[in-house]
């Protein structure tokens, strides 16, 4: 599937093609943390699909493993954009779905560290929902 996605303010945008099927939800807290939120959704894109236009600013988070990533998000507007390996010419880039225009057809087909999840993030459903606010 071809997607494009873009930051906030635009700063930042890019396309590449990914597997709808591998649409990943993570409860990791890393996740948690870098989002602000109860977890991320991502999806991996092949780095020779994948086109950047703009200058992202990187942040490199080193896990308990020793495991570099490369965590891109705009340095105007702040948005998280791709997670990558650390490395010179990365295979696969891990695309933030929240950026996608696409993104109501990427729906999660996986939950990954549910260990770290917040208990009340597993069961939505009773929630009041509300069309706007």
């Amino acid at each position: 599937m071809r997607v494009d996605g873009r930051c906030h303010c635009g700063a930042i945008s890019y396309e590449a093609e990914v597997d709808p099927e591998a649409t990943i939800l993570c409860h990791c807290t890393d996740c948690q943390t870098l989002t602000g939120s109860a977890y991320r959704v991502i999806v991996r894109a092949p780095a020779a699909t994948f086109v950047l236009r703009g200058t992202p600013t990187i942040y490199v988070k080193t896990a308990d493993s020793g495991t570099k990533r490369a965590h891109a998000f705009c340095p105007v507007c702040g948005s998280p954009v791709y997670a990558t390996a650390a490395v010179p010419n990365p295979p696969l880039y891990s695309l933030r779905v929240g950026t996608l225009r696409q993104r109501a057809a990427l729906q999660p087909r996986r939950q990954q560290w549910c260990a770290s999840s917040l208990p009340w993030s597993m069961s939505l459903e009773s929630l009041e929902k509300l069309d706007r606010q």
